[in-house]
């Protein structure tokens, strides 16, 4: 899964507390993967319905409004 707009496939969910708490996390095959060293406990939960951010460009949104480009992961 990539951003529709610039094709990054990193990307981060603010913290519902704080929102310059960010965690990243790399989508890969839908799977979400933080690239952080946080322990499991302390992670974001991240949901169909959860807002992200792209890491490289302003897209944001939701999951499940990303679509996986033919013939890529």
């Amino acid at each position: 899964m990539a951003c529709p707009v610039c094709a990054c496939e990193r990307f981060y969910v603010k913290g519902q507390e704080d929102e310059y708490d960010i965690q990243e996390f790399d989508l890969l095959d839908g799977e979400v993967l933080f690239t952080a060293t946080e322990t499991e406990g302390n992670r974001a939960e991240v949901q169909d319905e959860t807002e992200i951010y792209c890491d490289n460009c302003s897209w944001h949104g939701k999951i499940k409004e990303l679509r996986n480009p033919e013939g890529q992961r």
